[in-house]
């Protein structure tokens, strides 16, 4: 037998009892496998408008605290925080974009890190744009509404490559290759009110991100909160009795309350407060499921 066939042979039975021979690493025979995403690293989509986004301004105890098992993947470059889009890092505020504040998806992490077992680590991935309507995120008729929109808002699209939806799927599955999709978050309403078809609307973005993303919607449920409530004096706190509705088309949704979640003067935002409580809020939703 000749030195060459024994040298293969001798490869090929090392790679498969999972040895390196002569030297060689199996990963150098037949290529590095990439590793599988961790099913520890619980990750979560997050989208909406304004209060998605975080009204601008943080306060300083918001910026110390975060358990380093809370992390971010950055949609967007944040080039004064030298984040750059696709990577992940530590989820301290901003976590949409770098003009944005504190969101509800940033004490959602917070709360259940702190209460899942230390193993598990929790991912958000938040894209949002102030001031639009649903319509921004449908799949196949988002640029009707986007050349309507104004200049401001143009910008916000521009960050996201023209096309938020279509970040949100390409960073989604970024985030797919390390951790697992295990939720939905969704804030938006406030500039869809008095609108009867968002709950059907909201279904069709649900469904085409599962499509999308290839997930099942058993194991991925859709998480809406209210906007400014009624006792907070709401602009639109309206628009929460047709969010009350989402179940009925989203059977896997679930509501989650603004009641007592303090309110800006401007009635539809929240304060860094009432973003705390809105945000535990949000992941006592999803303790409960577990």
């Amino acid at each position: 037998m000749s030195r060459t066939i024994r040298r293969r042979e001798l490869l090929i039975a090392g790679a498969a009892s999972g040895t390196a021979l002569l030297g060689m690493p199996v990963s150098r025979v037949f290529g590095a496998q990439p590793a599988a995403p961790d099913p520890d690293f619980h990750v979560y989509l997050a989208f909406g408008q304004s209060n998605m986004e975080g009204f601008p301004g943080i306060e300083a105890a918001d910026k110390t605290g975060v358990d380093p098992r809370f992390q971010m993947l950055a949609a967007v470059d944040f080039a004064d925080l030298g984040r750059k889009q696709g990577q992940w890092y530590p989820a301290v505020p901003p976590l949409c974009r770098s003009s944005t504040g504190l969101c509800p998806a940033d004490y959602f992490g917070r709360t259940l890190v702190a209460q899942l077992p230390q193993r598990v680590r929790v991912g958000v991935v938040n894209v949002a744009v102030a001031g639009c309507k649903i319509e921004m995120f449908d799949r196949d008729d988002w640029q009707a509404y986007a050349a309507t929109a104004q200049p401001w808002m143009k910008r916000i699209i521009e960050e996201y490559g023209g096309n938020p939806y279509q970040r949100l799927v390409d960073v989604a599955r970024v985030a797919q290759q390390k951790g697992v999709i295990k939720g939905i978050l969704l804030h938006q309403g406030e500039s869809n009110t008095n609108d009867t078809a968002w709950p059907e609307k909201v279904a069709k973005i649900y469904r085409n991100l599962l499509a999308d993303l290839k997930l099942d919607a058993a194991k991925v449920p859709l998480f809406a909160g209210e906007t400014v409530n009624a006792d907070q004096n709401g602009a639109t706190a309206s628009v929460n009795q047709i969010i009350a509705q989402l179940p009925k088309a989203v059977p896997t949704a679930h509501v989650v309350s603004s009641k007592g979640c303090e309110a800006r003067a401007d009635r539809l935002h929240f304060t860094p407060a009432g973003y705390r409580e809105l945000g535990k809020r949000y992941a006592d939703a999803v303790l409960a499921l577990a």
